[in-house]
């Protein structure tokens, strides 16, 4: 694994995108960019999926980085709301894809417990822990991109020390083998 490299932290959402953009150099974490992508002014659920592929295709663009960390859908009891976020995190991940660029998902209790120790912590809980670990003013209005954030440290974290469970995708082929039953 390289040790100067840009990791680009997703936290996807069709209301709210947080992205977070780390730079690794000499195993030191710099943040270059957090912000969200807000999506509740498109009324179209088409559109607001637009919107985050052409953001994220312009994000890879600016920052190139190096690999995307993004956090996995969770289950929940509305299945309307989970499989809008499935949506939303299949645009990212086909973005990504579209730039070559190479794909983790982390649950978010992985991210969670990467972090701060504790795989329930709240989002606030996230961004103090990160505030403290690698020194940047978080604000309470981008909880979304300091849990993006969360997931490209994570992602360094994981694979600074080799360990933990992880899904790398170099295109969708890889990605299909993974998962036959994705395909429709």
């Amino acid at each position: 694994m390289a040790t100067d490299r840009i990791i680009l932290g997703i936290d996807p959402g069709t209301i709210v995108m947080g992205y977070g953009i780390i730079h690794i150099k000499n195993n030191k974490i710099e943040v270059l960019s957090i912000g969200v992508i807000k999506l509740d002014k498109l009324d179209d659920h088409a559109l607001r999926l637009k919107k985050i592929f052409e953001r994220t295709i312009g994000i890879i663009e600016e920052y190139k980085p190096d690999e995307l960390a993004i956090e996995a859908p969770f289950f929940g009891k509305n299945v309307q709301s989970m499989l809008k976020l499935g949506r939303a995190q299949g645009v990212a991940i086909a973005a990504a894809l579209s730039k070559n660029v190479p794909i983790t998902e982390y649950s978010p209790k992985k991210i969670k417990m990467s972090i701060t120790g504790n795989g329930n912590a709240s989002k606030e809980q996230v961004a103090a822990m990160l505030q403290q670990t690698i020194g940047f003013k978080s604000d309470e209005k981008l909880l979304d991109a300091t849990d993006a954030l969360g997931a490209a440290v994570c992602h360094y974290y994981q694979n600074k020390v080799g360990a933990g469970t992880k899904k790398n995708y170099t295109g969708w082929k890889a990605f299909l083998s993974d998962n036959p039953k994705r395909e429709v």
